[in-house]
């Protein structure tokens, strides 16, 4: 028996939550946001798996979707633009003991927390990071991102969009260690939770890409996506999403697909007249940053005084004798 089987059992039923439990306020998101979704998938992961509210924590950089941790009964951290995925690796450094959640936008990612997002992926700390994509900037009122597709009018581009978009899973499996890619979508509530579990039981960074859509600014984008089940591939796996008869009765385009097999993945990643849904890559062995390192030896009372001393000893002016 693992030690988390064994700790589960040892949890006393007052230890139990319903969902309502882990929201603190009501959202202030637009109706019909597909960010509605993730939360709600969210705080049913945490009731599912009697997450500790004090032992969970929530990081976010700024956007729409950065509003997530202000609406969790757990911990949370709302920070800059773009720095959520260090911040996360601190926390996680500094205590492993903890749930860590990222909750991301495809602007504060994908364009300022680029360089984040990259060497987090390597690093492959323990955490789950959700990738909210609607292909614009909500918070600022429909300015161009780097996901929104090619010719899409917005603030920034009024005569259309000229550049390609970036594909954060084909950029994600391209980076050296990655460990777990997903992708899911706001209307396929079933899939989301289950793909979101998943990633939250994988043992290392898990990358979940989630489509979304905004009703505000691009309600149009994936109106066709919504109406035609056949532009939904449904990736499925004997460890991977289960996909019910009835799900299975409304998207027919399915692909039994090995998450192992990274070039297969890639080319998954790369479709464009479909979305695929479900577990693209996982690698169980990517070494993991944390586990290299040893946290008890990092962060001793005793150890950062003593670092403290020697800094400020630099700067310090001492009386002459």
């Amino acid at each position: 028996m693992t030690s988390a089987t064994t700790e589960r059992l040892l949890r006393s039923d007052t230890e139990r939550h319903p969902m309502e439990d882990y929201q603190r306020c009501d959202p202030r998101w637009c109706i019909g946001c597909g960010n509605n979704a993730i939360l709600t998938s969210m705080q049913r992961l945490c009731r599912d798996e009697r997450l500790p509210r004090e032992k969970t924590v929530f990081v976010s950089g700024i956007g729409c979707s950065s509003r997530f941790p202000h609406y969790m009964n757990t911990y949370g951290f709302h920070s800059l633009h773009g720095r959520a995925l260090p911040i996360a690796e601190g926390i996680k450094m500094r205590r492993p003991d903890l749930h860590v959640f990222v909750n991301t936008g495809d602007g504060d990612c994908c364009s300022i927390g680029t360089a984040h997002w990259i060497h987090a992926i390597r690093y492959n700390m323990d955490m789950t990071v959700v990738l909210h994509d609607n292909s614009i900037y909500g918070l600022t009122k429909m300015q161009t991102s780097p996901t929104s597709p090619t010719g899409l009018v917005s603030n920034t581009s009024p005569r259309g969009t000229q550049l390609q978009p970036l594909n954060p899973l084909s950029i994600t499996l391209g980076v050296a260690n990655a460990s777990v890619v997903a992708q899911a979508v706001d209307w396929i509530p079933d899939l989301l939770y289950q793909t979101i579990s998943q990633a939250f039981h994988h043992k290392g960074l898990s990358f979940v890409r989630v489509v979304q859509r905004c009703p505000e600014f691009v309600p149009a984008m994936y109106e066709a996506a919504v109406n035609d089940p056949s532009k939904a591939l449904l990736l499925s796996h004997e460890n991977g999403l289960h996909i019910s008869p009835e799900l299975s009765k409304i998207y027919r385009n399915q692909e039994k697909h090995d998450p192992s097999d990274i070039d297969r993945a890639r080319e998954i990643a790369a479709i464009t007249d479909r979305i695929p849904i479900g577990i693209l890559f996982q690698n169980r062995d990517a070494p993991r940053h944390e586990a290299v390192e040893d946290p008890d030896k990092l962060g001793t009372p005793e150890m950062i005084k003593t670092a403290l001393d020697e800094e400020f000893d630099k700067f310090t002016i001492w009386p002459a004798n």
